[in-house]
């Protein structure tokens, strides 16, 4: 359960050097990773409290392939009880895989935003994303702009209600899902659509994760018809692959 090959769409690993978490917004309330902890006791030995694994560091130095890694799907890398001195531990072997891409996703923007500096330079591989369930929670967007990431980007999921307007200037890519299993709480379509016409209107690459359901992926992913599975321009760069390729299908 530390670590392994994930089908999350939009990465290809996982890497925890933190485990569990607390609460601090709507799209919280029925988190999956805390699900995890309750089914599997003997891998989570302190349930969902947050926890450091040390031991964990160095995997990603042994994964030859190179990958797209999102860092603590079990946890929040800027969570309240991180200590900076670990956080700086996990940037340095972050920044000494540059063969990897990083994922790292948030809740807390303040904390991001202040730590932002003491982790500097920025590693090019390290992209940086926070979390918005529904309207109230936008201005998490202009905390992730002062992060000085060649890829900044928001994740609206679970998408909890009409997120309206969104001022994309800065932001590279965004991810849009519903929620899923015990609970869970209904998406709309408008919603969904909204999102992704100004992602388009404004040059944000978008992708559709899934509608949800009793498992992630009971509803499917397609929008309109399709799916969207759109990367930021800069993963393609990285391929070596041509700019129209990250905008194809649009």
């Amino acid at each position: 359960m530390a670590s392994a090959n994930t089908s999350i769409e939009w990465t290809e690993k996982t890497w925890n050097p933190t485990t569990g978490c607390t609460k601090i917004s709507p799209g919280c309330k029925n988190c999956y990773a805390e699900r995890i902890t309750k089914r599997f006791p003997g891998h989570f030995p302190n349930g969902f409290a947050f926890t450091l694994h040390p031991d964990r560091l160095n995997e990603p130095r042994r994964w030859r392939k190179p990958s797209l890694i999102f860092v603590n799907s079990m946890s929040d890398l800027f969570h309240e009880e991180m200590p900076l001195d670990f956080l700086k531990k996990i940037f340095e072997v972050m920044r000494e895989t540059p063969r990897h891409i990083y994922q790292v996703l948030t809740k807390r923007h303040e904390r991001l935003a202040e730590l932002a500096q003491e982790l500097n330079p920025w590693p090019d591989n390290v992209w940086i994303g926070v979390s918005i369930e529904n309207a109230d929670y936008k201005h998490r967007i202009d905390f992730l702009r002062k992060v000085p990431a060649i890829v900044r980007f928001i994740s609206f999921e679970p998408l909890l209600g009409p997120v309206g307007e969104v001022d994309l200037e800065g932001i590279h890519w965004i991810i849009v899902g519903g929620e899923s299993g015990p609970g869970r709480r209904p998406i709309r379509e408008e919603w969904v659509v909204k999102l992704r016409d100004q992602a388009l209107a404004q040059g944000v690459a978008f992708f559709f994760k899934q509608w949800g359901g009793y498992t992630p992926k009971a509803g499917g992913r397609l929008l309109e018809g399709r799916t969207w599975d759109e990367m930021p321009v800069h993963y393609y760069n990285r391929l070596e692959q041509p700019r129209h390729v990250a905008l194809a299908g649009r």
